[in-house]
């Protein structure tokens, strides 16, 4: 079967429209799933289409493609646990990264190319290689399957100028003389993987939002470049569009921390920088106490971070949140834009909370109203309340914008030890004078909170 060049084009401004659309969807936490849905309803059209426009198979072997690929998407969403959800995001981009560079690499098959087309190959290939490479890095921080903490070495910018020298060698001698037998094409390769590798490694666990925005960026440049190569016009759209959302996303990760692009793909997080040692008397609290102050508060503002999604707290926080404005509490959310490991990570859990959207607060909006508010209550958050942002200059996170929790009247802080966040930097808050320290695993403690006000 095949479909007039028309009829395709048609499809592809369909696809490229739900492609806008369900992007635009994905801006607000109340249209995102519909949003989600009109970006794969897109690329079910844009994958059908192509493959039948293309003759490449038989519709049989589309269907059972697709079917298999569902039931995978099906049951890693039913698996997957929210506090693997962003290493799954770095999986899904190095997952794009690796089918960009197959791409490119199968593009060489086609007779007549062009040089413009060998150079698309070339970006495809080596783009994808780095969105792989680094994206594997990424997963294996996230998962602390290596450490979290930057890896650097002496000499270690000189040795990725090197290997940049050598990808840009290499191609020019691919250019020279293409083919699918050239040692410079397989050099290209070999060299794109490391180099993803190397550019991974020297960033610190506090920087993977970030990370993973910029790698997701990467994996629409590589699609973008495939589309190039085999000249098919919905890839090339899909990919710029993934892109430039990724790099504007990116660019927000970066505001959001004070730090320049350059700084955090080069400084090392952590690595040279040391934070003064706090020292101070910690005051514990028990639930029974927390809950009398909870219960005389008028507004109350919970700050989650990566401890709410490993103690898997969100529905009891959100049980919380409704027992408090039963009693006549104004309740609020406030998100730090990095908080988590992944952007969006607490928009995510919260709204599989169902709590409700309006009640979701930006950083920059709450700080101004964040010394009027009652109690402040921080669960698993470390570094996006981390006073010492502010003052200590020996900080690695110093100038990082965050949540002056420490303004609140009174701050609860749930952890389970004093042990330091993702970035291992010590955090002042916790011997605060108006923070007391609520220990324990974080649905735990709240679960008893929620006890004393049923009573």
């Amino acid at each position: 079967m095949s479909l007039s060049i028309e009829l395709i084009n048609v499809f592809y401004i369909v696809a490229a429209a739900l492609f806008i659309y369900g992007l635009k969807g994905l801006g607000s936490p109340a249209t995102a799933v519909r949003g989600n849905l009109l970006s794969a309803i897109g690329m079910f059209i844009a994958v059908v289409v192509t493959l039948f426009s293309k003759g490449i198979v038989e519709f049989e072997w589309i269907m059972v493609a697709v079917l298999v690929g569902a039931l995978i998407g099906a049951v890693a969403a039913q698996m997957v646990a929210m506090t693997k959800m962003p290493e799954m995001v770095a999986l899904f981009n190095g997952s794009g990264g690796l089918a960009s560079l197959l791409v490119g690499w199968a593009a060489l098959y086609n007779s007549g190319n062009t040089t413009f087309t060998h150079i698309t190959i070339l970006l495809s290939i080596l783009i994808g290689g780095v969105t792989f490479s680094g994206s594997l890095i990424a997963w294996g921080k996230l998962a602390e399957v290596i450490t979290s903490r930057a890896i650097v070495f002496a000499a270690q910018r000189f040795v990725n100028a090197l290997i940049l020298i050598a990808i840009v060698g290499c191609g020019v001698m691919f250019g020279l003389e293409p083919s699918l037998t050239s040692p410079y094409l397989y050099g290209v390769i070999a060299l794109s993987l490391l180099f993803g590798v190397m550019v991974v490694i020297p960033i610190g666990g506090a920087d993977m939002p970030v990370v993973i925005s910029l790698l997701n960026s990467y994996s629409g440049l590589a699609a973008c470049a495939a589309g190039f190569a085999i000249n098919n016009n919905i890839l090339i759209v899909a990919g710029s569009l993934v892109g430039a959302a990724g790099m504007i996303l990116t660019n927000i990760m970066c505001k959001a921390m004070n730090r320049s692009l350059a700084n955090v793909l080069f400084s090392g997080f952590g690595a040279v920088k040391t934070a003064s040692k706090v020292e101070g008397e910690v005051k514990p609290i028990v639930a029974e106490d927390a809950f009398l102050i909870l219960e005389a508060a008028s507004s109350v503002t919970f700050v989650p971070g990566y401890g709410m999604a490993v103690a898997q707290a969100q529905h009891v926080v959100r049980e919380l949140g409704e027992l408090l404005e039963a009693n006549g509490t104004e309740v609020t959310y406030a998100i730090h834009p990095v908080a988590g490991r992944m952007p969006g990570h607490m928009n995510v859990l919260l709204a599989e909370a169902n709590v409700p959207y309006d009640q979701l607060v930006e950083m920059d909006d709450i700080n101004p109203r964040i010394a009027n508010v009652d109690v402040a209550v921080v669960i698993g958050a470390n570094d996006v309340v981390n006073p010492a942002a502010r003052h200590d200059e020996n900080s690695p996170i110093y100038g990082m914008p965050i949540i002056n929790v420490d303004y609140a009247r009174t701050v609860f802080v749930l952890k389970r030890s004093m042990a330091a966040g993702f970035s291992g930097v010590d955090n002042p808050l916790f011997f605060g004078d108006n923070t007391r320290m609520l220990f324990g695993d974080a649905k735990t403690s709240i679960s008893s909170v929620i006890a004393e006000f049923k009573r």
